[in-house]
This record gives structure tokens, sequence and C-alpha cells, in this order.
């Protein structure tokens, strides 16, 4: 069987509002992946893997690029932005193979929601570790405080998605409707005006894989250029600082909104 063009994949695996969504869709996707994307599934719609497969390579990928910054220097740095737009790629390529075939499911919704939990997770602990500087010689031991860091980082990262999941969790146990888009406006316009601010810049976005894989990256430069750790425990320091905040900032909007009602 011929492979679909890309002319033919695009309107079925890119529906209207794909690259539009506002909280589904990351910007790496609408700017560069989603193009990727479409030469990589028209290979692979015809192939026997299936799109929870693919999930599950996702998630592979991601969980090896916070392993890979157990590689000191540069190099770990590296590939572990790599692994990251690999992951970044499987991600737009499970769906994509799914909505062709047909085969989307709640499965499959599921398998991609646990993928970004594990991937974030595992890229800033990785970082931490790696700030922890586990490979010192024995009089320079490890610094256990940056790992401590990198975990309270990922954990926020962690509970930021959670939140944002639980609405719909409640909502569902409660017999309501799927929140809409204009139920997240803070009721309160002090919160609104904060949201606003917030949103507009977007610090919050650091702890997000691919976000995070490329201040890994620009810190493991500097670092390399001063020859120690300064830049990359600043940066695990202030990953941490951010977490925390947009959690407490995140819940506080949640439950100043009306997406509970």
């Amino acid at each position: 069987m011929s492979k679909p063009s890309v002319a033919d994949l695009r309107p079925v695996v890119h529906p209207a509002g794909v690259k539009d969504r506002r909280s589904g869709e990351h910007w790496a996707g609408r700017l560069y992946m989603r193009e990727i994307s479409l030469r990589w599934t028209r290979h692979l719609v015809g192939s026997r893997i299936s799109p929870n497969q693919l999930t599950y390579l996702m998630v592979v990928a991601g969980v090896a690029a916070g392993a890979a910054l157990l590689i000191p220097g540069l190099t770990g740095a590296v590939l572990a932005a790599l692994l990251i737009q690999l992951y970044l790629l499987l991600d737009c390529v499970d769906g994509e193979v799914a909505r062709w075939r047909a085969q989307t499911s709640v499965t499959g919704v599921y398998l991609d929601r646990v993928g970004h939990y594990l991937a974030e997770a595992a890229l800033l602990v990785g970082f931490g570790v790696r700030a922890a500087d586990v490979f010192a010689v024995e009089e320079a031991a490890p610094n256990w405080l940056w790992a401590f860091l990198g975990t309270l980082a990922a954990l926020g990262a962690i509970l930021i998605k959670a939140e944002t999941d639980l609405v719909d969790v409640a909502r569902t146990r409660s017999g309501l409707s799927a929140v809409r888009d204009e139920a997240a406006t803070p009721r309160s316009s002090g919160v609104a005006v904060a949201r606003r601010a917030a949103a507009a810049l977007k610090f919050h976005r650091l702890v997000g894989g691919v976000e995070a894989s490329l201040l890994i990256l620009v810190v493991a430069v500097l670092d390399l250029i001063g020859g120690d750790l300064f830049f990359t425990r600043l940066g695990v320091a202030l990953l941490a600082g951010i977490a925390v905040v947009q959690t407490l900032l995140h819940l506080v909007s949640i439950l100043a909104s009306s997406r509970l009602r």
C-alpha cells in the first residue's frame, strides 16, 4: 500500500484547532515540530507499530533525557536536549498516527499524560543530580542539596499538571460537563491581573521539558567556559523556585476561577 502524502495527511491528522489549542499545543509544535512530524507519520501509518507503542517510546525518550544528564560536561546536556526533541516528535506522531487510523482511545490519552509527568520529572531530577556533581573526586563529595532542589522542581512540575488534570476529575465526579476556556478567568479582578502578568512573563514554562532542556544546555555552555558548576546550580535553584511559586499561583488561580463550578 502506497504511503499517504503530506497533503493527504494534513487535514486528517491536523484537524482545525490542533495547532491553535492554547493549553494543549506546545509552542515548539506550532513553530516547527508539527511539520517535521508529518514527514515521520507518513512512513509510520502503514507500519505495524501502534499509537500506544509510539507513546511508550516517547516516555522512554523523555526519561532517557534525564538519565543523559548524569553524563558530565556539555555532552550530557546536548544529548538530553536531543532526546527531549525526540520526545516532542513522538508526542506529535503518536496522536497523528492514531487520528489517521481512527485508533484514538482513552488509554492513549492516559498514557500520554503519564508520559509527560514521567519525562519532565526525570529531566528535572537529572538536572539536580547533575548539579550535585555525583562524579566529584573523593575529597569533594557530592552536594546532595542540589539533588533535593532538582527533585523539588520535579515535584512542582508534576503538581502543576496534576492541578489542571484534577479539575476534570473533580467535575466528572460531581456530574459536571467538561470545563470551558472562559471558566479559567479568575472571578477576582486582582487575581485576573496577576494571572495575565504571569502569562505574559511566561516564566512558568521554564519547568517544562523543552524549555528546561534548552536552559540546561545554555548553563552547560556557560559552565564549560567558567570551569565549574556555578551556572548549573543557579539554574537548578531558579527552576525549583519557579516550580514552587507556580504550583501555589496555579492552585490559587483554579480556586479563584469558575472551573470548579
